[in-house]
């Protein structure tokens, strides 16, 4: 019995940061050279070990301040570069709580985290946002080139060509649990990094109450979103912030982990 060709997307590899499911078509060529987080693996044998090195400093600081027991969020988690290094390195004093909302890029995620072990973190299939409810999100073609971290829930005005056509119509599109950071009632939240593709001031807004309670590092990607809005959520709290080329740098005044970050800033 003769079976058709089935072409490969999701494939292993032994990166400097573990090894890790990537999908091979993750990339969009840009200026000659390709971008995305499946390029970066494949190419480089890493993503942005900067940032993931920033950050374990700042749950390191985290815990010598606050103790034990380090939480930290992973909104728009992708295949979860960052969320098993956070674990790795956390490993016996803090836990990753990942979201993911794309159905495939999320079972990644989930089998990232098995094969790292990382029995400190858990992957969660949903979008994050300022409300509760559902979000119906497009479907990429896996197959085909497409920068996949890069794709928006919801079309905007500017939305981003991801390196392949997406279809936003009813038809096209599939129901995903949408939830709010609040409405996970954590007793304690040390980082919160948001990275869902212009959504950032949504899961800004839906953890008010979290935000104002638990005081946590943020790490918000502020490219697509209204940097001006994010900056003003984030003051209300008491935030004092850093600008960096993607992202924004927030910590609260009271924090003590203040001084490493003026440093490092």
């Amino acid at each position: 019995m003769a079976f058709p060709p089935r072409p490969l997307a999701f494939v292993i590899a032994p990166t400097d940061q573990g090894t890790l499911i990537v999908n091979r078509f993750d990339f969009r060529l840009q200026d000659g050279g390709a971008v995305g987080v499946g390029a970066g693996l494949l190419n480089a044998a890493r993503y942005d070990p900067h940032e993931v090195a920033v950050v374990q400093q700042l749950l390191a600081l985290r815990r010598q301040h606050f103790g034990d027991g380090v939480i930290a969020i992973d909104c728009g988690a992708n295949i979860g570069v960052f969320t098993v290094e956070w674990a790795k390195f956390m490993t016996g004093w803090g836990q990753v709580l990942s979201f993911e909302a794309q159905e495939r890029v999320f079972y990644a995620l989930a089998g990232n985290i098995a094969i790292g072990n990382c029995f400190n973190a858990r992957a969660i299939h949903a979008a994050v946002g300022a409300t509760s409810g559902v979000l119906r999100i497009p479907h990429p073609n896996y197959l085909a080139p497409g920068t996949f971290g890069s794709l928006e829930l919801r079309p905007s005005d500017r939305t981003e060509n991801i390196g392949q056509p997406i279809d936003y119509s009813e038809e096209n599109t599939s129901p995903v649990s949408l939830i709010t950071i609040d409405s996970l009632n954590l007793p304690r939240l040390d980082l919160l990094k948001v990275d869902v593709e212009g959504m950032e001031a949504e899961v800004l807004a839906g953890a008010d109450a979290t935000l104002a309670r638990t005081r946590p590092i943020v790490f918000a990607e502020h490219i697509k979103s209204d940097r001006a809005e994010l900056i003003g959520l984030l003051a209300a709290h008491g935030y004092r912030h850093f600008i960096g080329p993607m992202n924004i740098l927030a910590i609260h005044e009271g924090d003590p982990s203040m001084s490493f970050i003026q440093q490092a800033a």
